[in-house]
C-alpha cells in the first residue's frame, strides 16, 4: 500500500474536505495556484499520487489496491467522506475510487478523465504502449523523456501559455524520479486499469465533467460519460485543450467553486 505524501489547506476541522488528484508527471504542487481559493471554507488535501513527488510505488501496485490505500489513508484522518477532484490519470483514479467506494464522495469533478478503455484488446494494447514509454525513462532517462512528453500532440495547445508557465509546468515534471513514473505506467496507467463505462450508470453522486473545447477526444469521451451518469454535468471550456485548470485557470478555479464548493458568486463564462 502506498504512503502518501500530501498537503492540506484549511481548517480540518471543516464540515468538507476536498482531496486533489493530480495527473501523469505532476505533484500535489499542480494545485498550488488554487489552495488559498478552495479552502477559504473546506478542508483541503492534496496527494502526490504513486511514483509522483515524495510518495513511493510497489511494482505489485493495481488501482483497485491504490482505492484500498485511499480509504484507509481517509480513515486515518478521521475523514468518512470527501469531495474529490482529479485531472487525467487523477480523473480516472478517482473515478475508480468513486465506484470501489461510492459511499466515501459526496460529488466529485472530473478534468480531462476518461473510464478506461472499453475492450481487453484495447487495454492489452495500451499496456504495449505504456511499456515502451516506461523503458524509454529508463534508457533515456528523465531529462529526454520530458522533452519528448511535452511534445506529444495531446499538449499541443500548452505551447501557447506564456514562457514562465510553461516553465513551470517543466520543472514540475523534472522533479520527478524515472523509475517512479515507469512503475506508475505498469501499474495504474489505461492499460492497466478496469473499465468503468458500465459501472457509470450507477454512480448516483453528482458529478461535473470539465473538457477543453481544442481536446476533441475527451470532449467526444465526457459527452458519452454525461449520458450514462445519473447526475452528471458538463462543462466544455473554451481555448483550451487538455489541461483546463493551466490554460484557463480563472474559469476552472469558478467551476470548481461554484459547482464542488457552492460558492453561488461564483458566476461562469465559459464560452
Amino acid at each position: 500500500m502506498p504512503k502518501f505524501h500530501f498537503i492540506e489547506s484549511g481548517s480540518a476541522n471543516a464540515s468538507d474536505t476536498l482531496l486533489l488528484f493530480h495527473g501523469f508527471t505532476g505533484t500535489h504542487q499542480t494545485w498550488l495556484p488554487f489552495l488559498e481559493s478552495w479552502s477559504e471554507k473546506h478542508h483541503v488535501i492534496a496527494v502526490d499520487m504513486p511514483g509522483h513527488g515524495q510518495t513511493a510505488i510497489q511494482d505489485d501496485l493495481t488501482m483497485n489496491r491504490f482505492t484500498d490505500a485511499v480509504a484507509e489513508f481517509l480513515d486515518q484522518h478521521g475523514i468518512t467522506d470527501v469531495k474529490l477532484l482529479g485531472y487525467s490519470m487523477g480523473g480516472r483514479a478517482a473515478l475508480a475510487f468513486a465506484c470501489r467506494y461510492p459511499d466515501r464522495i459526496s460529488e466529485m469533478l472530473l478534468e480531462s478523465a476518461s473510464p478506461g478503455l472499453r475492450s481487453e484488446e484495447e487495454r492489452l494494447a495500451r499496456q504495449m504502449q505504456d511499456e515502451r514509454l516506461a523503458r524509454r525513462l529508463e534508457t533515456d532517462g528523465l531529462v529526454q523523456f520530458i522533452d519528448f512528453w511535452e511534445n506529444i500532440p495531446l499538449f499541443d495547445t500548452q505551447k501557447n501559455l506564456p514562457e514562465f508557465i510553461q516553465q513551470i509546468i517543466r520543472e514540475e515534471r523534472l522533479s520527478q524520479q524515472a523509475t517512479g513514473l515507469a512503475s506508475s505506467l505498469r501499474t495504474i496507467g489505461t492499460g492497466k486499469q478496469d473499465s468503468y463505462w458500465d459501472e457509470l450508470s450507477y454512480l448516483d453522486k453528482p458529478v461535473i465533467l470539465v473538457a477543453g473545447s481544442l481536446d476533441h477526444k475527451f470532449v467526444g469521451i465526457n459527452q458519452e460519460m454525461e449520458k450514462r451518469l445519473p447526475a452528471a454535468e458538463l462543462h466544455i471550456v473554451a481555448t483550451a485543450g487538455h489541461c483546463v485548470h493551466v490554460e484557463q485557470p480563472r474559469i476552472f478555479d469558478k467551476i470548481v467553486r461554484r459547482y464542488l464548493l457552492h460558492n453561488e458568486a461564483d458566476i461562469l463564462e465559459e464560452s
